[in-house]
């Protein structure tokens, strides 16, 4: 195992504290490293907290400022924050107006944040993603796996609580943007968790992983290595099948990196990925393209569509300013 730590066992805590040291004119760390905030809260806006397993940032923490989230809990590798951390997060975070959680939809997530919610004595409202359409369920989710839509949650609804929405409302606005995100992952190869020191699957040099999770959790199937046109075609398909957009619809279209795949390649996928769009009659209107849901130094992308309208877009182009993501400020 080749990686620039000094230990496994304190990989997270330096890595948080260097994150700290490099954005402390944006957020803070909490007691104990529990969570990241926004170093400049809003009171009376609803406070949004999102968090899981580490090793996909720059989610979640990397979300933390204007325009996105107060809070988010890092977990270990790939790990489930405690609710502990989410319960110190909400109080830290909740200015009397509630929060909202954002949650990707994986077991440990899903139970430790309703345990926080009903142990944070505040009001509290919950999203769950699930934008997953590679497999319905997995070793690691009930039903399908929230993955890199659940930045495109964050990004609306965050601007939708600087515009002063309520919690019900905002509430309401991420299970929409949720129900219209669709995503499918490839993995070209497989990443090594710090504390277990080995490749967590096996890849050989001419297979590929076509559906893959973000822990490296199995796909649809292993195939031999395709084209990228071909990679793009079949995840385009999937997606586009289970979203059933009407015929001319507009959507956001995210090309994310896992971590391992240069911007070159990136930049391709979204070329393979426009052809595929327009070959069904739909227009990308607005662009992500880099490595932001991440799955340690795996290498292979994912593919997220998410339909718009007027509201919608309004809100994705609203001003952000956080540690990963930053536009109109």
């Amino acid at each position: 195992m080749k990686k620039l730590i000094n230990s496994a066992d304190t990989v997270l805590a330096e890595s948080l504290d260097g994150f700290a040291a490099a954005h402390a004119d944006l957020i803070a760390l909490g007691d104990e490293r529990k969570f990241v905030r926004r170093r400049t809260l809003k009171p009376g806006k609803v406070a949004l907290l999102s968090g899981g397993g580490s090793g996909h940032e720059p989610l979640h923490a990397g979300f933390v400022g204007h325009g996105m989230l107060d809070a988010a809990c890092p977990g270990q590798v790939f790990t489930s924050p405690t609710p502990d951390q989410m319960v110190a997060a909400a109080g830290a975070v909740d200015t009397g107006s509630g929060c909202l959680f954002i949650v990707k939809n994986y077991e440990g997530d899903v139970m430790n944040f309703q345990m926080a919610a009903d142990l944070a004595g505040r009001e509290v409202a919950t999203v769950t993603t699930d934008d997953d359409v590679a497999v319905e369920t997995s070793t690691w989710s009930t039903g399908r796996r929230g993955v890199a839509g659940t930045l495109i949650v964050e990004k609306i609804v965050g601007a939708a609580a600087e515009r002063g929405a309520t919690l019900a409302e905002l509430k309401a606005l991420g299970d929409r943007v949720n129900r219209q995100t669709r995503s499918m992952g490839v993995a070209l190869t497989s990443c090594t968790v710090p504390a277990a020191g080995k490749p967590t699957f096996a890849l050989g040099e001419d297979e590929m992983e076509m559906g893959v999770g973000i822990h490296g959790e199995p796909g649809r199937r292993r195939v031999k290595l395709a084209r990228a046109d071909a990679i793009a075609d079949e995840m385009v398909e999937a997606i586009v099948r289970d979203l059933g957009p009407t015929p001319g619809a507009e959507g956001l279209l995210l090309v994310n990196g896992f971590g391992g795949t240069p911007a070159m390649e990136l930049y391709l996928m979204v070329n393979s990925a426009l052809r595929a769009l327009r070959a069904k009659g739909l227009a990308a209107r607005r662009f992500l393209t880099g490595s932001y849901v991440t799955s340690l130094e795996m290498a292979g992308c994912s593919i997220t569509v998410s339909l718009l309208d007027d509201a919608l877009r309004s809100l994705w182009d609203a001003p952000v300013h956080t540690p990963a993501l930053r536009w109109g400020m």
